[in-house]
């Protein structure tokens, strides 16, 4: 890719970063605070635009894509698992989890292929993130910090997307659950062959993943 990026009247962030991601690998990229790890993210989804360099997402150029072609890739392909979560908190537990399926024809087709319906997908990805199934009905708003990152990531895995993008979505966990929760990420990553690109700057998870991106190795700033 070659990516370089720099704000306005700002030094570079990073210049000629490369890398690709293959089908069901897990790749992390790390760095300290406002390092642009982030930032990163935000390119790879199409939200800004790279200063040098090209993003391709499955043979497609992001940079010659329409907005509403760039909008329509990301939700079509991508899922999010936020650090702050970014669940719709009056939405239930299922509303939340299911909303890719209920945006986007292609999630949805490939969780009916998968599961033969919505509600066998929702019963999936709850049971295998531990989420109890009477927590269905629950509004988003309601629940603790644990059970929304669980509902954040089953969102983002629903309908098999070709990459999960998760932005420290492990920070506020202590090592053992960190782990378990990482094992739930991979199991689910190699099931639906979605590569899983996460961002921390805890350098005791690159043992966990097959590659790593260091920014202090790449870092401008």
């Amino acid at each position: 890719m070659d990516l370089s990026f720099a704000w306005p009247k700002q030094k570079p962030l990073y210049t000629n970063v490369s890398f690709e991601l293959y089908p069901g690998e897990k790749f992390l990229i790390t760095g300290p605070s406002g390092c642009g790890k982030s930032t990163l993210l935000n390119l790879l989804a199409g939200v800004v635009k790279p200063t040098a360099g090209e993003i391709w997402v499955l043979d497609r150029r992001i940079q010659a894509l329409s907005q509403t072609a760039t909008d329509q890739l990301r939700g079509e392909q991508m899922g999010f698992i936020f650090q702050q979560f970014n669940l719709l908190p009056y939405l239930s537990v299922r509303d939340n989890i299911l909303l890719p399926a209920y945006l986007f024809a292609k999630r949805k087709a490939a969780a009916l292929a998968q599961f033969g319906s919505l509600d066998d997908a929702l019963r999936y990805y709850m049971n295998h993130l531990g989420l109890a199934q009477d927590l269905e009905r629950q509004p988003a708003h309601l629940l603790s910090i644990g059970q929304q990152q669980r509902v954040a990531a089953a969102r983002a895995f629903m309908g098999s997307p070709s990459i999960v993008i998760a932005d420290e979505p492990t920070s506020s966990l202590d090592e053992g659950n960190q782990t378990q929760l990482l094992n739930l990420f991979f199991a689910l990553a190699k099931e639906q062959q979605t590569a899983l690109l996460m961002v921390s700057h805890d350098l005791r998870l690159c043992s966990h993943f097959d590659r790593q991106l260091q920014f202090a190795d790449v870092s401008q700033a």
